[in-house]
């Protein structure tokens, strides 16, 4: 699988962004800097997320992230082909003949999908099967979409909290009126935390991982598609155009170039 560097490229730029506008307003990055401050806003808010979700949804973090950092594998173009031989297979030597390639099919679902076929199950019950692993799919994919999300709507809280943590002991000593004002820009650090660590990181995180969940729903939904036309016998013209209707311009642009080249090759021969 390809790594996807446009997420990191993105929060680098932001981050360098917000540093910029400290730097251009005449404030340092010492003035914004509290360990404090990160531990109220990172590692309490990860304590509450502890306590929101089982350790068993915690511990796929890592994988999550590197999730968002790998480019999603978008494999439509090459499933309406394979579709379309396999319903020309299907049609001209029965589903039977189709046992062979199955077994050279990785995935899990589609492999599934294919082998109730061959094995004579009757269209509904593949349909009802199909979508229940469907279910269970867009389940788990939803799970690590909700931890950053919540994890993101508890940063902001947890840096309210150190705010204000910091005003009480501010406003518990006001003998010293000239540390006020730099007791107040400390007590908003752990909100400007909250806010940054929330919009920059764990929400977009989440709208990442949503994203590739309903991408790959789609492309399930795809091969459900497929699979119960070729139980129905369906023209294989027929189910490549059905399918084709779940490819984007670009995907259909390429279709159609990739239809030419053999036409191209034969006026040049």
């Amino acid at each position: 699988m390809k790594k996807n560097i446009v997420p990191l490229i993105a929060a680098i730029g932001g981050f360098s962004l917000i540093v910029y506008a400290i730097g251009s307003d005449g404030g340092t990055f010492a003035m914004f800097w509290s360990l404090s401050s990160v531990i109220i806003t990172v590692i309490g808010s990860f304590a509450a997320l502890l306590i929101s979700y089982p350790f068993k949804y915690i511990k796929t973090i890592p994988s999550l992230l590197k999730q968002i950092f790998n480019e999603p594998s978008s494999q439509r173009l090459e499933i309406v082909e394979m579709f379309s031989e396999l319903a020309r297979k299907a049609r001209r030597e029965g589903l039977l003949s189709l046992e062979d390639d199955i077994a050279a099919i990785e995935d899990p679902f589609l492999k599934k999908g294919l082998q109730m076929v061959v094995d004579g199950m009757e269209p509904k019950t593949i349909s009802e099967i199909m979508e229940l692993e469907i279910d269970a799919i867009d389940e788990t994919k939803s799970k690590g979409e909700s931890i950053f999300r919540s994890w993101g709507e508890l940063a902001p809280a947890f840096g309210m909290l150190g705010t204000l943590i910091g005003l009480i002991i501010m406003l518990a000593d006001l003998h010293d009126m000239d540390s006020i004002g730099i007791g107040m820009a400390t007590a908003l650090i752990t909100t400007f935390y909250g806010s940054l660590f929330a919009n920059l990181f764990f929400i977009p995180f989440a709208n990442n991982l949503k994203a590739q969940k309903e991408d790959e729903l789609y492309t399930r939904e795809m091969m459900v598609e497929g699979i119960l036309a070729i139980q129905s016998g369906v023209n294989p013209r027929v189910v490549e155009e059905r399918l084709s209707a779940y490819l984007t311009p670009e995907e259909r642009l390429q279709k159609t170039e990739r239809l030419r080249q053999p036409q191209v090759v034969m006026e040049n021969e």
